[in-house]
């Protein structure tokens, strides 16, 4: 057998093994969705938990195929302003979920709290609605995200939407008040975008959104993120 044609079997193979580690309905964000950005910081330290969390590995993004066609259209408006999307999170295994709620029951494993909830208690995350035991993340149509720049001097960087993300306190309030002009101008693009295309926002944390017609409202996934 030719080694080319060797060559085109063993990358079908492959595609297809990373293929039927998805369950139907869902797919790999950063491949539908031209000049996307992705950092998954649960897979890495850069977290409020300060390690990897159990279920994430690598920096692939998965969502609900519903998802990536909204995504890709805003991904469209955004590019004659020179702006693009940086997903933070979207897809969150049940197993993750479950990992947050361990460490939250962990009171000395506070090793990210300067940067990440400075002015809480570690013992309040819970009943503030920063952590919980079931996450919107889960169903594979709520995303983490922001805004970047796709040309000149600042391509690649991040708007400057006022606050971090995964932050735990009221600067992360869309509404926060004491932001600048800018600060505020750049979130309010954000938002008026992602609920422009059928998505709802949710006041405490600028970058999350909901796609409204999400086509698993009532499941909960905890499929592996460890495919080829």
């Amino acid at each position: 057998m030719p080694l080319k044609i060797k060559a085109l079997i063993g990358w079908l193979l492959i595609h297809q093994f990373a293929c039927a580690q998805l369950p139907s309905g869902f797919t790999v964000l950063n491949n539908q969705i031209p000049e996307l950005e992705v950092s998954l910081r649960y897979a890495t330290s850069n977290n409020f938990m300060g390690r990897p969390v159990a279920g994430y590995k690598g920096n692939r993004a998965v969502g609900s195929v519903a998802l990536a066609v909204q995504l890709k259209k805003i991904q469209e408006q955004l590019k004659p302003m020179g702006l693009g999307l940086k997903i933070y999170d979207a897809y969150r295994p049940q197993t993750a979920v479950n990992d947050f709620v361990h460490w939250f029951k962990e009171p000395n494993d506070t090793l990210a709290k300067q940067e990440y909830y400075p002015e809480l208690n570690k013992n309040t995350l819970f009943d503030l609605g920063y952590i919980a035991s079931k996450s919107g993340h889960s169903r594979g149509s709520t995303v983490d995200l922001t805004l970047i720049y796709l040309t000149g001097k600042n391509s690649g960087l991040e708007l400057d939407m006022g606050g971090p993300w995964d932050f735990f306190g009221a600067l992360s309030n869309y509404a926060y008040p004491d932001l600048t002009a800018g600060q505020k101008a750049n979130r309010k693009i954000l938002r008026d975008l992602m609920i422009k295309n059928g998505f709802s926002p949710y006041n405490k944390e600028w970058w999350h959104f909901t796609l409204i017609n999400e086509p698993f409202p009532n499941t909960y996934y905890d499929f592996s993120m460890d495919f080829p």
